[in-house]
């Protein structure tokens, strides 16, 4: 086999999610998207802005990661990524909000 310095790249097919919301959350997040166009002059629909407001979640969330490293840390599975792996597409969403 070919030693390559370029790793095989990691599975990027999208995962489609269904989720329902309470109107109460349905209407804030059609505000939040309102402000995200007023502060940046760009318009994106909420289900467009969803899966980078999870992924600022997951990143600030820092219980999360710390028990993430142990899982990761005790049982690695095949294709899983090292314990202070970044979330997929993480770099774009800290510049989306």
């Amino acid at each position: 086999m070919t030693d390559l310095k370029l790793a095989k790249l990691p599975d990027r097919k999208p995962v489609r999610i269904t989720v329902t919301v309470r109107p109460e959350l349905n209407a804030a997040l059609q505000t939040y998207a309102e402000l995200y166009r007023e502060a940046y002059g760009e318009e994106e629909t909420v289900q467009q802005l969803i899966p980078f407001m999870l992924e600022s979640f997951l990143k600030a969330d820092g219980g999360f990661a710390k028990a993430r490293r142990q899982r990761m840390t005790r049982s690695p599975r095949a294709g899983a990524k090292p314990a202070g792996a970044r979330l997929p597409g993480s770099e774009t969403a800290s510049r989306a909000l």
